[in-house]
C-alpha cells in the first residue's frame, strides 16, 4: 500500500514537474487575439477586470506577509475594485512595497508565467496559480470576492484534472497573454481618473504621501513595469 502510494506520488510530482512540448505558432496567436478580445472591449473589459483585481489584490496580500506585515483580509468588489487590508507599521519599506504591489502584480505574475512556458512548465504553472488562489481565498471576506476566486480557481482545477495536453496548453497561454497585457491597462485608466481630478486615494497617491515622490513618477513606475513585462513576456511566448 505504502509503495503503491509513494509511487503515485512520485508519479504525479514527475508530472508537475516535468515538461510539456511547446503548442503550435498558431495557438500561440490565436490565444493572444483571445486575450485582445476580452481586454480591448470596454463591455467586456467590465467583466474580464474582476481577474486582473484578483491579481492586483493577491500582489497586495502576499507583498504584505513577505514583509511581516498582518493580513487582516482582502474584498473584491463588483465594480472591479477591490481593497485589501494588513496591520504594521504604517509606515516604511514593508508598507512601501506593499502598496507598490498592486498595479504591478498582474504584469509581473504574467512575465513569471511566461518564463515557465518559455521552459515548457506547462503543468507547474497551472498548479502554482491554483495554489496561489486557493491560498488566497482563506483570506477573502466578502461574498462577492469569494465567489470570483471559487470560479477563477475551478476553472484552473478543471483544466489541470480534466484537459488534454492541448487544452492545457492553449489555456495556459491565453492567462499568461492576459496578465501581460490586462496589465497594461489599469495604469492607463488610473492615469486618465487622476487627470479627471478622481481617484486621489489611489495606490499611487498612497505611495506618494508614504515617499514623498510625485504620484506622477510612482505612475510612470506602474507604466514602466506593465510594459517591460509585456516585452519581456513575448520574447518567453512567441517563438521568433
Amino acid at each position: 500500500m505504502d509503495s503503491t502510494a509513494s509511487t503515485s506520488l512520485a508519479s504525479l510530482w514527475d508530472q508537475v514537474s516535468g515538461t510539456q512540448p511547446d503548442p503550435d505558432l498558431w495557438v500561440v496567436i490565436a490565444t493572444l487575439v483571445a486575450a485582445l478580445a476580452v481586454i480591448v472591449p470596454p463591455g467586456v473589459w467590465r467583466v474580464s477586470r474582476n481577474t486582473i483585481t484578483i491579481a492586483h489584490e493577491g500582489g497586495h496580500g502576499l507583498v504584505a506577509l513577505l514583509t511581516g506585515r498582518s493580513l487582516s483580509g482582502i474584498r473584491l468588489h463588483s465594480d472591479t475594485s477591490g481593497l485589501t487590508v494588513s496591520r504594521g507599521k504604517p509606515t516604511g519599506l514593508g508598507m512601501i512595497l506593499t502598496a507598490a504591489a498592486g498595479y504591478t502584480a498582474p504584469p509581473l505574475l504574467g512575465l513569471g508565467g511566461a518564463a515557465l512556458l518559455g521552459a515548457g512548465r506547462i503543468t507547474l504553472l497551472l498548479w502554482l496559480a491554483t495554489a496561489l488562489l486557493v491560498a488566497m481565498l482563506v483570506m477573502i471576506r466578502n461574498a462577492y470576492g469569494m465567489l470570483t476566486v471559487v470560479l477563477t480557481g475551478g476553472l484552473f482545477v478543471m483544466v489541470s484534472w480534466l484537459a488534454g495536453p492541448q487544452v492545457q496548453a492553449a489555456f495556459a497561454y491565453a492567462v499568461v497573454w492576459f496578465l501581460l497585457l490586462g496589465g497594461v491597462r489599469p495604469a492607463f485608466e488610473l492615469q486618465a481618473k487622476r487627470r479627471r481630478g478622481g481617484a486621489r486615494d489611489s495606490d499611487a497617491d498612497q505611495l506618494s504621501r508614504l515617499t514623498h515622490v510625485p504620484a506622477g513618477v510612482w505612475l510612470f513606475l506602474f507604466h514602466a513595469v506593465s510594459l517591460c513585462s509585456l516585452l519581456g513576456g513575448a520574447h518567453w511566448l512567441l517563438p521568433l
